[in-house]
């Protein structure tokens, strides 16, 4: 497969100061061009915009997975092995509470993989994880 170019994903935030703050001072992203109803960032080498959009009803949903509640939606990436310990670490630090923390799924099995799940201050589930072997990625 040849090198896959960044990709764009934009999610809806009902308070875009609480996420600013969340997204460039929590997580450390480096922010890029903005208005009063969104904001650019970089999210690892790739475009994640936020946009404001007015709060709806919960509609929390979540799927078993090796023992665990994925919340569905999310969104994530996949992170170097390095980065992802480092990026669980910053995490940490700074208090954010995890929905599932950093830990090994799949353990000695095909896909073995680390990952993370914790959500914005709008909510939005977000998964971070790093394989070993990155031929496991879609790995059967």
């Amino acid at each position: 497969m040849s090198q896959l170019s960044p990709f764009h994903l934009a999610i809806p935030v009902d308070n875009i100061e609480k996420c600013r703050n969340f997204y460039t001072n929590i997580l450390n992203f480096e922010e890029g061009r903005s208005s009063d109803h969104w904001v650019d960032y970089n999210f690892f080498g790739h475009q994640l915009v936020i946009h404001y959009k007015a709060k709806v009803e919960d509609d929390s949903h979540t799927n078993p997975v090796d023992g665990k509640d994925v919340p569905v939606p999310h969104f994530g990436v996949v992170l170097p092995w390095e980065s992802f310990h480092k990026f669980a670490d910053l995490i940490k630090s700074k208090g954010i509470e995890f929905i599932i923390e950093p830990y090994i799924r799949f353990e000695g099995q095909v896909g073995e993989q680390a990952t993370m799940f914790f959500k914005d201050p709008s909510g939005n589930a977000l998964e971070f994880k790093a394989f070993k072997d990155k031929s496991q990625l879609f790995a059967k």
